[in-house]
């Protein structure tokens, strides 16, 4: 953790919904006038596109039929660390972009699946924002989650998890969902060993819950809507939330333990803003603070 450069990091698995989080710091990063160095975690895999085709081929030749991009073998955990603890220290690191589609790709001339060269962060940010699959990860080599100031997991019940990951890769990506399931299934050992572990150590975690039936992922035709769910929101310290204003300003939430508010799945992004909003602002001001008594 730092005063003078803070870092943020979203964890959550593949289909999570952590694109909404970050939606909701884009809002509030704007609307606070706030820099930030945007780190995006599929970055930090090891192999691109074609390449990982290539290594899961082997791997499943080798007998290896749980090769995935959530173990360590396949990221640069190593790396995410040290831009973590040199992001802390000084402000500075070094980043790059995966290009996921066409679009992506095109102001690279590159392919789509590939890396763009390592980077400089840009001079004098006032945050690091990461968004990404190991935001918290923790292994008996490596320690990413004692670096960022926020840690938020997102992480809706598994079911939900699935039948969004199905219903995104078999309408945007084109997979038949025979690939998809088989997708899910080699994850499986990397996502109890790398990805659910992170949760222990996040300081706020979302889960959305549907309130329709989900028992079975993989026939379900469309992903439950926001207002088909509740929001699960846990604090692992309390302290100094102000929950009474939460429960007056979230429309018909209510606590289900001393850390725990319930509120629509509808009014998530509001419950974000009006979280991690005074959060930023704390942040802000220890780091003029420590910025000034230099």
């Amino acid at each position: 953790m730092s005063e003078r450069h803070p870092i943020i990091a979203i964890t959550g698995s593949s289909g999570a919904g952590t694109t909404s989080v970050t939606r909701s710091f884009d809002n509030i990063f704007r609307r606070e006038g706030i820099k930030a160095a945007v780190i995006e975690g599929d970055s930090f895999h090891r192999y691109d596109r074609k390449e990982m085709k290539l290594r899961q081929a082997e791997a499943e030749a080798q007998g290896n039929k749980h090769f995935s991009h959530f173990g360590a073998e396949n990221n640069l955990f190593a790396e995410l660390e040290q831009l973590f603890h040199c992001y802390s220290e000084s402000g500075t690191g070094k980043r790059r972009k995966y290009l996921h589609d066409p679009v992506e790709a095109a102001p690279y001339n590159q392919e789509p699946g590939t890396f763009t060269p390592w980077e400089d962060l840009p001079a004098d940010t006032d945050m690091l924002f990461y968004e990404g699959l190991h935001g918290a990860v923790v292994t008996p080599e490596i320690n990413v989650a004692k670096y960022p100031d926020l840690l938020i997991g997102v992480v809706p019940v598994i079911n939900l998890e699935w039948i969004q990951k199905l219903y995104r890769d078999k309408t945007v990506r084109g997979y038949s969902a025979e690939a998809v399931t088989d997708t899910i299934l080699r994850r499986m050992p990397d996502y109890v060993n790398y990805i659910c572990p992170q949760f222990a150590h996040t300081h706020v975690n979302f889960q959305r819950v549907p309130v329709v039936d989900t028992s079975n992922p993989f026939i379900a035709r469309d992903i439950p809507l926001a207002d088909e769910s509740i929001c699960v929101i846990r604090f692992a310290n309390p302290k100094g939330i102000d929950f009474q204003y939460l429960l007056n300003m979230i429309h018909d939430s209510w606590m289900s333990r001393a850390n725990t508010i319930v509120a629509p799945g509808g009014k998530m992004e509001l419950a974000m803003q009006l979280i991690f909003t005074p959060f930023i602002w704390r942040m802000m001001e220890r780091r003029k603070r420590a910025l000034g008594a230099l």
